[in-house]
């Protein structure tokens, strides 16, 4: 069936993921409009990334601009034991800030982005023939949403995948991230002499510690200007602790993480004396100098299928990988290139978004599931067999 008017995606989820398939779905010349839950730009609690080839790739396919001050390169990865001892191995990478990459995105997309909008449900045409299927979004606020394709890119705990999949949950995997981004002004001499130009580690038993520099909030990658962004994974059995660990200051208990700000003062002294009985000072020294340090729990989470009917999941409502991966917004990116890149050629057929669907579901499958069992390998290293550094 000819086409006579540019083919629409409604996209539910502001996010990496959902930023990434819209700027990639304009690309190609597709109407998208993106629905965000938040009533304001999302924060940068997702502190730093390591930048991937997909993120580039994606941002280079779509005409966002990224520059060459995007990132904090380092030179070397450390391995640094409890007394202070480094082993050093030269491995080159660049880290970039969350918050820079997804304004950068947003900006890019303006007024596409609808904030304070909460996904309630979707229905599908039963329409005949099947080129004519048109799906509605519908949200709290009254409004609704038409297009040619749906996608769900709002996360682990999607509102989409929880209609098309209800049983459907992401597993803890018993251990959390606590995470923590601190002014590189703010690092004492010793830390800001070890972490100079470096991606630094320190594994125990049970535990893993590392931090690298990212840019600063204003994106600046002046020196004295960046950012130290810290992650620290601990087992934390699920019950008892790890609720107390999820009420926050006002008595409410969280589900999946604790955002910054809302950590209890003892389990914040607790998280400072841990650090400084655990890490080696230098890394102790970030722990104990930030502010507002936060937890987020470590998910599984394997989709059977992407693609039902005209609407799809993308990123992490189809799959959750551990973040040892290093590949949670390079997963995003790739599903939603790849997915512009499937649909490509529909501009003057609708009847081909179907087909092209099918096409990519089946090569992102099993991409994404090795995925996810990599990170829960990966996981298992770490948690279970880290010896004393």
């Amino acid at each position: 069936m000819p086409l006579f008017q540019r083919p629409r995606a409604i996209i539910v989820g502001g996010s990496l993921g959902g930023l990434f398939t819209a700027i990639c779905l304009r690309a190609i010349g597709w109407d998208v409009e993106v629905f965000e839950r938040s009533p304001r730009d999302l924060d940068s609690r997702g502190g730093g990334l390591v930048l991937q080839p997909d993120v580039t790739d994606a941002l280079d396919f779509s005409g966002v601009t990224y520059g060459p001050g995007f990132g904090v390169p380092s030179r070397d990865r450390i391995f640094v034991s409890r007394d202070g001892t480094v082993r050093r191995m030269y491995m080159p990478q660049v880290q970039i800030a969350w918050n820079g990459l997804y304004l950068r995105m947003r900006e890019a997309l303006g007024p596409l982005v609808h904030a304070g909008e909460t996904f309630v449900s979707f229905t599908q045409d039963p329409a005949s023939p099947p080129a004519a299927a048109r799906v509605t979004a519908h949200f709290a606020s009254g409004r609704s949403a038409q297009g040619d394709l749906l996608i769900g890119a709002d996360g682990p705990l999607s509102s989409v995948r929880a209609q098309l999949l209800p049983a459907d949950t992401p597993t803890y995997a018993g251990y959390v991230a606590w995470r923590g981004v601190l002014p590189e002004d703010g690092l004492g001499e010793s830390s800001r002499a070890l972490l100079d130009d470096a991606f630094a580690f320190q594994d125990g038993p049970g535990h893993q510690f590392l931090t690298y520099r990212i840019p600063g909030e204003d994106g600046s990658v002046r020196a004295g200007e960046r950012r130290q962004n810290w992650v620290w994974y601990r087992r934390v059995a699920q019950g008892p602790a790890l609720e107390a660990l999820l009420e926050d200051r006002t008595g409410h208990r969280h589900t999946h993480s604790l955002p910054p700000g809302a950590l209890r003062e003892t389990e914040m002294h607790a998280l400072q004396r841990d650090a400084r009985h655990m890490l080696a000072p230098a890394l102790a020294s970030l722990v104990t100098a930030t502010p507002d340090p936060f937890v987020q729990l470590i998910h599984d989470y394997e989709a059977p299928r992407m693609v039902f009917g005209r609407v799809a999941l993308l990123g992490d409502a189809a799959f959750v990988a551990r973040p040892h991966t290093g590949a949670g917004a390079g997963k995003a990116a790739g599903n939603a290139l790849a997915l512009a890149r499937a649909l490509q050629n529909v501009m003057h057929d609708v009847e081909d978004i179907d087909s092209a669907l099918a096409g990519w579901e089946l090569a992102q499958l099993p991409a994404d599931r090795r995925l996810v069992r990599w990170g829960i390998a990966l996981g298992r290293r770490i948690m279970d067999v880290a010896q004393p550094a």
